[in-house]
C-alpha cells in the first residue's frame, strides 16, 4: 500500500467510521442528525455533560445550556432531558437543546433548519404581519403573529425584547429570507405533555391550571397538555351570576378533574370541590328557631329564596309573606337584593333545604321534614310548590 492510497483510506468520512464504531459498541438504532432524543444525565463537568442515550456510547452536551443567568446548573445527575443530535466528532456524539451563542453563522442556521433543531431568538420589534427576530450571529428573521404563541395575544407588544427558542420554517436566499415559528415548538411540547398526562391522569385528581378564556357558561382552563371546561355550576357552592367578576384570563387555579374523554378531547374541572362545603356547618350555624338577616336572591311564584351565606339558601313560602294578607307573588312585598330578617323553621341536610319564615313569626313544625305531606299553611316539598304553581297558571290560562 503506497502513501497515496493510505491517505485516501485515512481520509474516509469520519462519520462513517463513527457510525461503524457506534454499531460495534452495540448501538441498536442509528441516531440521525437532528433527531430528538431522550437522555439521562450521567455526569456534569465544568464544560460538558455526559449523557446516557440508550446505547453503549455516551453523548456529550455543553454544560452552559443548562446554566441560569447566575451560572448555576438547573439540572442534576440523574435528571432526564430532551436534546437534538448534531454531530459525531472524534468518536463523540454531540447533542444540543438549541442552536445558540453569538457566533452561529448561516451554515449552522441552515443545518438547524434542515434538522429541525431549535435556535435562540430575541423579539426585536413589531413589523407588518408579525415580528422581527434576531437570531445568533445577528441574523434577522420573521415570525408571523400566528406563530409567536399557541393562541392569539391580547397585547402583541408583550413579547417584545423577550428571548425564546424558535424553529426555522423557511431558509432561503442564503439566509436573507428566514421565517421562524415559536408555536411549532410549543405544540411539540404540548404533545409530549399530553402523552405523559394520558399515562398518569385520573378522574378525581387535583390539578393546577391557568384560565385561558372566560365565557358566560364557564371558563376554559389549560393544565399543561390539555385544555378543559370549568362550568359555571362548578365554580362555587353559591349561585354565580357573572363569572367575569370571579375569574380572569391568566389566573391560576387548583381544580379537581371531573371528566376525562381522550377520544373526543373533552375534559371538565371543578373548583367548587376544592372549597369547604358550607352545608357541613349548617345545623350548627343555623339551628331551628335562630334568627338571621339574609339577602333576597330570587323570587318565584311559590316563595322567596334568601341567601344566608355563599352557597346556603333558604326558602320563605309565599303563604308566610304578606304579613297576614294574601299576596299573588313575592315581588309584591320583596325585591331581589333586599336584606330580609328570617327565622329558621326546618333544616334538611340530605336535600340541602332550609325552610324559613319572616323574623318575628312563630316557628312551626320544627320536627317536620320536607318529605312530609304539606298542610295548607306549611311549606311542603319544592316539587309540591312547583306543581301548585303550574296548576295556578293553567287555571288562569283557561279563564
Amino acid at each position: 500500500m503506497n502513501d497515496e492510497n493510505f491517505d485516501l483510506d485515512d481520509n474516509q468520512n469520519d462519520e462513517d467510521f463513527a457510525a461503524m464504531l457506534e454499531e460495534s459498541m452495540g448501538g441498536s438504532t442509528r441516531i440521525e442528525l437532528g433527531q430528538k432524543t431522550e437522555a439521562k444525565i450521567l455526569q456534569i463537568g465544568p464544560d460538558w455533560m455526559f449523557l446516557d442515550i440508550g446505547q453503549k456510547g455516551e453523548g456529550v452536551l455543553a454544560a452552559h445550556e443548562f446554566q441560569n443567568d447566575e451560572g448555576e446548573m438547573t439540572v442534576v445527575v440523574g435528571d432526564r432531558i430532551s436534546a437534538y443530535f448534531v454531530s459525531r466528532e472524534g468518536g463523540e456524539m454531540r447533542f444540543t437543546t438549541k442552536v445558540g451563542g453569538g457566533s452561529a453563522g448561516n451554515a449552522q442556521l441552515e443545518e438547524a433548519w434542515r434538522s429541525g433543531i431549535p435556535v435562540d431568538g430575541r423579539v426585536e420589534k413589531e413589523i407588518k404581519g408579525g415580528y422581527e427576530i434576531k437570531l445568533p450571529g445577528n441574523t434577522r428573521a420573521f415570525c408571523p403573529y400566528s406563530q409567536i404563541s399557541l393562541r392569539r395575544l391580547e397585547n402583541p407588544e408583550e413579547v417584545i425584547e423577550q428571548s425564546f427558542p424558535f424553529k426555522i420554517r423557511k431558509f432561503e436566499e442564503d439566509g436573507r429570507n428566514i421565517v421562524v415559528s415559536r408555536r411549532d415548538l410549543l405544540e411539540d411540547e404540548r404533545r409530549e405533555q399530553r402523552a405523559a398526562l394520558k399515562e398518569t391522569l385520573n378522574e378525581g385528581d387535583s390539578v393546577t391550571g391557568v384560565v385561558t378564556s372566560v365565557r358566560g357558561f364557564g371558563a376554559f382552563v389549560d393544565i399543561g397538555g390539555i385544555e378543559g371546561l370549568l362550568p359555571i355550576s362548578e365554580v362555587a357552592y353559591g349561585r354565580v351570576e357573572d363569572l367575569s367578576e370571579i375569574l380572569k384570563v391568566g389566573q391560576q387555579l387548583v381544580l379537581i378533574l371531573k371528566r376525562i374523554d381522550w377520544a373526543d378531547n373533552k375534559f371538565s374541572f371543578s373548583l367548587r370541590e376544592t372549597l369547604a362545603d358550607p352545608w357541613s356547618q349548617v345545623t350548627t350555624k343555623y339551628p331551628v328557631g335562630s334568627q338571621i338577616t339574609g339577602k333576597v336572591s330570587r323570587l318565584a311564584e311559590f316563595g322567596a329564596f334568601i341567601t344566608l351565606e355563599e352557597g346556603v339558601d333558604g326558602l320563605v313560602h309565599i303563604s308566610k309573606l304578606g304579613d297576614g294578607r294574601r299576596i299573588n307573588h313575592p315581588r309584591e312585598v320583596l325585591s331581589v337584593g333586599q336584606e330580609f330578617g328570617v327565622a329558621v323553621e326546618k333544616v334538611d341536610i340530605e336535600q340541602r333545604r332550609i325552610s324559613l319564615v319572616p323574623a318575628g313569626s312563630e316557628v312551626e313544625c320544627a320536627e317536620k321534614s320536607y318529605s312530609d305531606q304539606p298542610s295548607s299553611s306549611g311549606l311542603g316539598t319544592f316539587a309540591d310548590l312547583l306543581k301548585a304553581s303550574q296548576q295556578k297558571k293553567r287555571k288562569r290560562n283557561k279563564r
